[in-house]
């Protein structure tokens, strides 16, 4: 099992790749580490932080997609109905955007630090922006 270290703000998390359920959108994000963006509070998600990517592509299509993610579930859109993106949800969320519903691979699941998902969530409402890092634990 591969796990990534999560620094969003302040906050340390641990994730598990989930490799059987989205193993092409695994294999693309792992070639990215170690990765750096900005983590903002989505519009149209519920509890839930994002990733702005645009027009970025990442190389995969769709792998298990789901539209209501556990709070810790990360979701990577591919692009199509709306921009690419990475939702981080920290509370209860359905997937969306201004044209309607949308559905993203679950390529990351937090397995440590889950308690801080929704200091996080507050702290990027209310808050702004926060620099988010993604590193693989050797």
């Amino acid at each position: 099992m591969k796990r990534l270290r999560i620094t969003a703000g302040p906050h340390l998390f641990i994730a598990r790749l989930e490799e059987s359920v989205a193993p092409k959108t695994c294999a693309a994000f792992l070639s990215l580490l170690p990765y750096r963006q900005k983590l903002i509070h989505a519009r149209w998600s519920g509890e839930a932080c994002w990733i702005p990517l645009g027009d970025f592509r990442l190389g995969v299509d769709a792998e298990n997609a789901i539209t209501q993610p556990a709070p810790g579930q990360l979701l990577f859109y591919p692009g199509g109905i709306s921009e690419t993106e990475i939702l981080f949800p920290y509370g209860k969320s359905a997937f969306a955007c201004k044209d309607g519903p949308l559905a993203g691979s679950p390529f990351l699941t937090v397995i440590d630090g889950a308690e801080h998902l929704a200091a996080l969530g507050k702290l990027t409402l209310w808050g702004g922006a926060q620099d988010i890092g993604f590193e693989l634990i050797q």
